[in-house]
């Protein structure tokens, strides 16, 4: 889960890390009153979308009054920016972050973020942060220093003083800076965040440091030990993002439609992407991608199994399911029947059980009416669920 800034910049601010004042606003007339309360000499007005080039896209401008901030926001409320990416998509602005504007005198680059080759956070500086720095630094292999975090049962440990340091700040901000980049190390492990990032986090004349932009992403699968930023989810939710994903998500499914017509039921993210990758060995096409996760209620599994069943592209479907300590087949089972039961759709099943209680999950399919065919392996259930697709679809 990406947080917009406003939300990354309220968790900065709880572990006593300076931001620049400021408000959010929804609409025009609250971007008005919000600039007139705030009474700043100058505003800067930043569309709240999850992108790294928001200021090329014109997702950040500038005012001087309160009626210069009501029509800079009259461009951004509402439309749908550029990411401006390689693979750009548009992303819907619902909010503005109206903010005084800071002087720099240096912007600094710092960030902790998941190295995914070898699972270890690691911390990242700058003395050159700001707008580009992705492509200054792969132009730069040097630009960004990097310094490896241990976790400890204490928290986490690393050479911040160093890289503090290496900065090259004034005296009385080196310390400053040490302390900064151990709370954002913190935050990532109390918050399971794969990345804190502040940039520019600005130097100012009188040697303060300001966070003047931030982002945060925590990993999805350890969202259920935050209750506290349920809210949070909510709030990032866009108007493009798939309503179907993210429902499913909810659900405790990872799901994503695809073009095909193999509709998958499979447990466990190792094994959805074995199956996906043998099924299009065979020749087949999935509809959907799935990973039922292991605190899924059979509830849960009913609405993933709904979204491929009330898929039109789906003409068949392939459950590979292996149960675990966690995760029984039965239960999974259990969800299928109910979501048969929803449902008028009769599709060709292949199923294959395997562990915990495999048995008794096919014997609570059969007991719900539900006709399918039994695989003993993945490689006997992936050849006929292609096989009964192609019939279906030549039908």
């Amino acid at each position: 889960m990406q947080l917009h800034e406003f939300q990354a910049k309220e968790l900065l601010e709880r572990y006593g890390l300076r931001i620049p004042r400021g408000r959010i606003a929804g609409d025009i007339e609250q971007a008005r009153r919000v600039a007139s309360r705030l009474k700043f000499p100058r505003y800067a007005v930043k569309a709240q979308m999850r992108t790294t080039e928001r200021l090329a896209e014109g997702g950040v401008r500038f005012a001087a009054s309160a009626d210069g901030v009501a029509a800079t926001a009259a461009t951004m409320l509402g439309t749908s920016l550029s990411s401006g990416s390689h693979n750009a998509h548009q992303e819907f602005v619902r909010w503005v972050l109206i903010e005084e504007i800071i002087a720099c005198a240096l912007q600094l680059y710092t960030a902790v973020v998941l190295d995914t080759a070898s699972g270890r956070l690691v911390l990242l500086t700058s003395r050159t942060g700001g707008t580009g720095i992705e492509t200054r630094a792969a132009n730069e292999p040097d630009l960004i220093k990097k310094t490896p975090l241990t976790i400890t049962q204490d928290g986490v440990d690393g050479d911040f003083d160093g890289a503090a340091i290496e900065l090259g700040l004034p005296e009385q901000a080196t310390g400053n800076a040490a302390n900064i980049l151990r709370t954002i190390a913190q935050i990532a492990v109390e918050l399971d965040a794969v990345q804190v990032e502040i940039n520019p986090l600005a130097l100012t004349p009188s040697n303060e440091l300001i966070a003047l932009d931030a982002k945060l992403k925590i990993d999805d699968h350890a969202m259920f030990r935050h209750p506290g930023l349920a809210a949070f989810r909510e709030a990032v939710t866009n108007e493009e993002d798939d309503p179907h994903e993210l429902g499913a998500d909810r659900h405790q499914i990872n799901y994503a439609a695809l073009d095909g017509s193999i509709g998958l039921i499979v447990n466990g993210a190792g094994l959805a992407l074995a199956t996906l990758d043998m099924l299009i060995d065979f020749g087949g096409e999935p509809s959907n991608f799935m990973d039922i996760r292991t605190t899924a209620t059979s509830l849960d599994i009913a609405f993933g199994v709904e979204l491929v069943l009330n898929n039109p592209n789906t003409k068949a479907l392939l459950v590979n399911v292996h149960g675990g300590g966690m995760q029984r087949c039965d239960t999974i089972a259990e969800g299928i029947a109910i979501a048969v039961s929803r449902t008028s759709r009769a599709l060709p099943v292949v199923a294959r059980f395997a562990g915990n209680n495999a048995d008794f999950a096919s014997v609570r399919l059969k007991g719900a009416g539900i006709g399918f065919e039994e695989a003993d392996d993945m490689m006997s259930a992936v050849r006929r669920i292609v096989e009964l697709a192609k019939a279906e679809t030549l039908a």
